[in-house]
């Protein structure tokens, strides 16, 4: 017997054939696309029913041949368009407005000081710097409606209730906006690249405008649309602050039209017909934001990664 031959495994130790990897990756991924596929339907449903249901008139959504889920026999997205923004002078398109300006002056004003805050945070050294960012971790527990009263108070006292600014500087602060930034910011920023910077005659604000600011382009992107998305959401702060019914928002206006058409008042099922395409109208601003300013979250992580 040859040594070869002495240590060659028999055929009953030799161990069984074991799968392809590849194989159990495809099987172990199937439960996971068939979780995903339920969540996009449960999160694409009311947005079909409010296209469905945009296209429809009163007859149509109380009475109609399709269903709530399919098209009726009278599909009139253009008159119901006509309709929801000559209703009332045109109020609708004041509410749109309105939104659009609470939610760029809040969400421009809010990441800004994001910005300013976690970097600061994150870079610089001072007294009673983790007593405060333990503070601004506390303040991310709060919830806003638990906020809103007394806002509403200091607003008063100051005068400002009634006005755009009531719903427009409460926005600008975003404690988890400063957080988003300051955690980013330590880890995306590297202390080297800021310090040949200094060695290289650049100062604090030409060190943080040229050589940080580039690298923080995906956090910024990601707080600006959550603070926009934020502010054009809100429903009670502007309920609460303001009267006169041209500075309402969307949300606020679409929820006067809901309390008429509950009442029967103010038109009853015909109003209804206006809140659904209302509601749909109100949407599409932020989806277009969102496709907008999506690839600048791509364009920034590249950018750090030459960084």
């Amino acid at each position: 017997m040859t040594a070869a031959t002495a240590f060659t495994p028999s055929r009953a130790a030799r161990p069984a054939a074991v799968r392809p990897p590849g194989l159990r990756r495809r099987r172990g991924i199937v439960p996971a696309h068939i979780f995903l596929g339920i969540l996009v339907v449960y999160f694409l449903v009311p947005v079909y029913w409010m296209v469905v249901n945009s296209s429809k008139d009163a007859a149509g959504l109380f009475g109609g041949t399709g269903g709530s889920l399919w098209f009726d026999k009278n599909v009139d997205y253009l008159g119901n368009l006509r309709d929801l923004f000559t209703y009332d002078g045109s109020i609708y398109l004041h509410w749109i407005g309105n939104s659009a300006l609470y939610a760029v002056a809040g969400g421009v004003g809010s990441t800004i000081i994001s910005i300013l805050a976690g970097y600061g945070f994150a870079k610089f050294r001072f007294r009673g710097r983790n007593l405060m960012f333990s503070l601004l971790l506390g303040a991310v527990m709060v919830p806003l409606t638990a906020l809103v009263i007394p806002t509403f108070v200091l607003a008063s006292d100051a005068g400002l209730t009634d006005t755009i600014w009531a719903v427009i500087l409460p926005s600008l602060l975003n404690p988890f906006g400063v957080y988003l930034m300051r955690v980013y910011i330590g880890d995306a920023v590297p202390d080297e690249l800021m310090d040949a910077a200094r060695v290289d005659g650049a100062g604090e604000f030409r060190t943080f405008a040229q050589v940080s600011l580039p690298l923080m382009r995906p956090a910024i992107v990601t707080v600006l649309l959550l603070s926009m998305v934020a502010t054009w959401n809100n429903y009670f702060l502007p309920l609460v602050m303001l009267s006169d019914k041209t500075l309402y928002p969307v949300t606020v206006g679409i929820g006067v039209w809901q309390g008429l058409a509950s009442g029967n008042n103010g038109g009853g099922h015909s109003l209804w017909s206006l809140i659904v395409m209302g509601s749909l109208v109100s949407v599409i601003p932020l989806v277009i934001a969102f496709l907008t300013l999506q690839r600048y979250w791509q364009g920034g992580l590249s950018i750090g990664s030459l960084k």
